[in-house]
């Protein structure tokens, strides 16, 4: 049996507010298979950012083990940590941060050279996965004449440019109309799918979380 994508044990997460401490995570317990979609469901203030935020290593003061390709996150230097996000994590936000000064292409193809790939193979890649997406005739554009569909398409695909084992998606189509939300949420389902990369995704979404693989719940704190 192959080692899980990832592997999350007694996670703890807690802030202070005053003299008021409060619990977001609780000890959560969590493992992802290789190309398995996973939906993250709770209601707002659950939690679920907060954990995606440390499955992606975007923050510290975490109690746990989060163990991302068989690596433990907390016996790495900032640096490791860094390059094991940059290597097998993609992200995609409810908002798509592209860069406003650079074009569809090039916002995908920025990662890439980042981690070493040529511009002639990065180029190559972006064109791909944009035309994959339905943006082969949007390339040049920037992100300011493009949908708010179109610009979370290019986030898709520069979430997925470096072909990273995990993507973690946060309300990934939580800022479009329910048309458009859908339409792009099945763009992405079968990019992740098709290019064999793992997923949690986190939503509010009862519908879109019934179209992944399986679904986990937080509570209290609590996955079930």
């Amino acid at each position: 049996m192959s080692e899980p994508v990832i592997a999350v044990q007694g996670l703890k997460r807690s802030f202070t507010q005053g003299e008021v401490t409060i619990h977001v995570l609780r000890g959560v317990d969590m493992t992802i298979a290789p190309g398995e979609i996973v939906a993250l469901l709770g209601p707002s203030g659950a939690g679920k950012s907060t954990l995606l935020q440390a499955i992606g290593l975007l923050e510290g003061g975490f109690e746990g083990s989060i163990r991302i390709g068989g690596r433990e996150a907390a016996r790495l230097s900032a640096d490791e940590r860094t390059e094991l996000r940059r290597d097998t994590l993609g992200f995609v936000y409810q908002f798509h941060h592209l860069l406003p000064d650079f074009d569809a292409r090039e916002n995908v193809v920025l990662p890439q050279l980042i981690s070493g790939a040529s511009r002639e193979e990065a180029d190559a890649r972006a064109d791909e996965l944009l035309s994959r997406l339905g943006l082969g005739d949007r390339l040049d554009h920037r992100p300011s004449k493009l949908s708010g569909g179109e610009q979370q398409r290019v986030a898709v695909a520069r979430a997925l440019a470096n072909k990273p084992p995990l993507v973690l998606a946060d309300e990934p189509t939580g800022n479009l109309d329910e048309a458009t939300a859908d339409r792009v949420f099945a763009a992405f389902l079968d990019l992740v799918r098709a290019e064999g990369s793992a997923a949690l995704v986190a939503t509010h979404n009862e519908r879109l979380a019934a179209k992944m693989d399986r679904v986990v719940r937080l509570k209290d704190g609590h996955l079930s």
